[in-house]
């Protein structure tokens, strides 16, 4: 299981953790869900948060 894998699974017990369901429950599932995603990415190499939080400066 890869690092971003693991992110995924973290992020999305995190939110069972915290909310009890509904679809606000849902929407942040899915929002710490790919957070935990794009953080084992990165951890793993697969993403560089910093290029895509900079954005694109002429």
């Amino acid at each position: 299981m890869t690092t971003s894998s693991l992110g995924l699974v973290a992020g999305l017990l995190l939110t069972l953790a915290v909310t009890t369901g509904g679809f606000l429950g849902l929407l942040l599932a899915v929002v710490l869900g790919g957070g935990g995603y794009l953080l084992g990415g990165h951890v793993d190499g697969q993403f560089d948060l910093g290029a895509i939080l900079r954005g694109r400066r002429d």
